[in-house]
């Protein structure tokens, strides 16, 4: 019953953080506001990881595996992630950003001998690539060439979280989530300050809302800290099927969040798209997770 819950619960949270960043994005700019997001966050994890006493990592290999993978997960995705939401609904941005094991899944072919690509697998990533397709023509349509954009720059990110996963699988099994969180977070923080603060001028000189600080720290703490302890708390207390679900039921949660509290429309052509995203990330989940059972 305890797992449920959290399982719903963090369905709840992943799919709202979404609405968090869009309300966000009306008052703050998208790479600072990304990247104070993280040193909130970060500030936190690492009380909690010098709680624990874990370990930090010395050796060279850890931390080139750190930055690669924080510069991809954190810097480039979720600055392309936050760059890109400013030009369309934030149920749109969750449904691709949930092509991740799309992409996760091509990269795996190539770096994990485990996980190679079957019949069942390929057409489930073919199913959400003409997804995706399917979404941009439609936006193309209706919302011009920006949102076009935005939407190019969340499924770039989606590829750069993608792949930054799959490195983590193959290099960085050995290290403890919290230190793998955190040292991620350190270098892609970085880089979008470096980027923002340039780009966006002095944070002190933002138009910082009530609602502002309200997003700001809703996704550093609620969105960040406490899903991330959550979600590690369900892998080790649920099936893994039943873990690996969440990510088709949040950007069910963000469409529906969205249309609530912003009235974002979903159009025909994005329903679709975006159903035929789903199905091919559940042929994906359902298939790799009976196919490790089985070995």
């Amino acid at each position: 019953m305890k797992a449920r819950l959290v399982w719903l619960v963090l369905c709840g949270i992943w799919g709202s953080t979404w609405l968090f960043i869009k309300l966000g994005l009306a008052d703050l700019p998208p790479f600072t506001f990304a990247g104070i997001r993280f040193v909130i966050a970060l500030t936190i994890l690492l009380s909690w990881i010098l709680i624990r006493r874990l370990r930090i990592p010395r050796t060279r290999a850890d931390w080139i595996l750190l930055a690669i993978t924080g510069i991809l997960s954190f810097g480039f995705n979720y600055g392309l992630v936050f760059w890109g939401e400013q030009y369309i609904t934030s149920g749109l941005a969750a449904l691709l950003q949930a092509t991740i094991p799309v992409f996760g899944l091509i990269f795996a072919h190539f770096h994990l001998p485990g996980e190679r690509l079957s019949w069942a697998r390929i057409g489930g990533v073919i199913l959400g690539v003409c997804g995706v397709g399917v979404v941009f023509s439609n936006q193309l349509a209706i919302a011009g060439r920006q949102a076009v954009m935005g939407c190019v720059a969340l499924v770039f990110g989606s590829m750069c979280a993608a792949y930054a996963n799959v490195l983590v699988k193959a290099y960085g099994k050995h290290l403890d989530p919290a230190i793998l969180a955190g040292g991620q977070m350190i270098f892609g923080l970085l880089l979008l300050l470096a980027v923002g603060i340039p780009l966006e001028g002095n944070p002190l000189h933002y138009r910082w809302t009530p609602m502002a600080f309200v997003a700001l720290f809703y996704l550093a703490i609620v969105g960040s800290v406490i899903a991330f302890l959550l979600y590690y708390w369900l892998v080790l207390n649920m099936d893994v099927t039943n873990s690996m679900l969440i990510a088709l039921v949040t950007p069910v949660v963000a469409v529906i969040l969205g249309m609530i509290v912003l009235d974002e429309e979903i159009g025909w052509r994005t329903l679709i798209g975006g159903a035929m995203i789903i199905i091919g990330i559940a042929f994906i989940v359902v298939r790799r997770t009976r196919t490790s059972q089985r070995g």
